[in-house]
């Protein structure tokens, strides 16, 4: 019993002492470590190329297990970004059947009024040759110019939504100004509400809207097109949707994306015709004069039409 109590005794305070002196040594070991020195440097260059090679065993468990987790990790955002791609393909098939459906309600609106677009909107496809932001001004420059027919004002688009508007043009070169810019200020409609507004732009990503008649018929998600107000852009272009902010402000998330702005569609904006009466709008009186609706539907002489009628009567 007093051997145990006696050698406990002694290695406590050896243990101690060791611990000590390790400590120390560590500290030694960190410093000239740390230490930014020429012959240092050569030092630690020496101690790398001879240990580290010979630990590649050592280190080997760690690395293997460092590179589970990445794998582990790497499948779980794959996974997150499977459900998410899932998710958006479900919705674009019902945004495609919502599409079709009203594609075809279109289709036959404009067969009963046998209204006649003409083909007036047309673009030009531009590349960006340069961004020219800066904290105080949102734009970017393209390859076309006075010679491909670009006007100053023409509404320029990245493909799905607006971007902005051309606010200068040279001979083989163009200036885009955004629609993040300061100094953009242009006249959106929210739909479905129908709520006119202005969209302007504070150099940040999502310009605000301003001016709205009810605000309250406007929820977060809101398309958002341009209403063609004052001729300066053309109606029903896509802006964004509404969102809320923490400020407390309605602003625009832009459906266009400024970050990647590779290429660039310029819209050929033409005035329209004015329409001096509604009855412009329709054709003229259907069938024809002198021309009547057989049982199938087609056109044929009113003639023929009222010499058979009285062979029908008994």
């Amino acid at each position: 019993m007093a051997r145990d109590s006696y050698d406990d005794s002694y290695s406590r305070p050896v243990r101690r002492l060791l611990l000590a002196v390790l400590v120390i040594l560590l500290f030694v070991f960190v410093l000239i470590w740390r230490i930014d020195n020429p012959r240092v440097e050569r030092m630690r260059a020496a101690v790398i190329d001879r240990y580290v090679p010979n630990m590649e065993w050592m280190m080997a468990p760690v690395t293997g297990i460092a590179r589970m987790a990445e794998d582990f990790q790497s499948y779980a955002r794959l996974f997150e970004q499977n459900q998410e791609l899932r998710r958006e393909l479900q919705q674009m098939r019902a945004w495609r059947e919502a599409a079709l459906q009203l594609e075809q309600e279109n289709a036959r609106l404009l067969d009963l009024n046998r209204v006649q677009l003409d083909p007036a909107l047309t673009f030009v496809t531009g590349i960006v040759l340069a961004d020219s932001g800066s904290p105080f001004r949102r734009s970017v420059l393209l390859n076309v110019g006075a010679r491909d027919g670009i006007l100053d004002g023409w509404a320029t688009m990245d493909g799905l939504g607006v971007v902005g508007r051309i606010s200068g043009v040279g001979e083989s070169t163009s200036r885009v100004l955004l629609l993040t810019d300061a100094a953009s200020r242009i006249p959106v409609t929210i739909m479905p509400s129908g709520q006119q507004a202005l969209l302007m732009g504070d150099n940040s990503g999502t310009p605000v809207l301003d001016f709205i008649d009810d605000p309250q018929d406007v929820a977060a998600g809101d398309r958002i097109v341009t209403s063609g107000d004052g001729g300066l852009f053309p109606p029903g272009l896509l802006v964004g949707q509404a969102v809320f902010t923490s400020d407390g402000r309605m602003r625009a998330r832009l459906s266009a994306d400024l970050r990647r702005l590779n290429f660039m569609r310029v819209m050929r904006s033409h005035p329209g015709t004015t329409l001096d009466t509604p009855a412009d709008l329709i054709g003229p009186p259907w069938p024809p004069e002198g021309m009547a609706l057989d049982e199938d539907g087609g056109l044929v002489p009113a003639d023929a039409v009222g010499s058979e009628a009285p062979e029908a009567t008994p």
